[in-house]
């Protein structure tokens, strides 16, 4: 296995990265948003406290990674 084309295949995808956080702006805004209102407060950071605005942004960049894929 040539790990060769593993840097090759990840460069590719974070080229099209830009495009998708372009596509998602809103759910990166949200999810932004979230994290640094929790992040604020005087309790610790815990995991899965903007579970449903990382899983709208996350859906957001599968779609989006389909259709600049396309």
């Amino acid at each position: 296995m040539s790990g060769r084309g593993v840097w090759l295949r990840a460069r590719a995808r974070l080229r099209r990265f830009p495009a998708a956080l372009a596509a998602c702006g809103d759910q990166a805004a949200a999810y932004g948003r979230c994290v640094a209102t929790a992040a604020a407060g005087p309790t610790e950071l815990r995991r899965d406290t903007c579970l449903e605005e990382f899983q709208a942004l996350r859906e957001c960049f599968a779609r989006a990674v389909r259709v600049c894929h396309s």
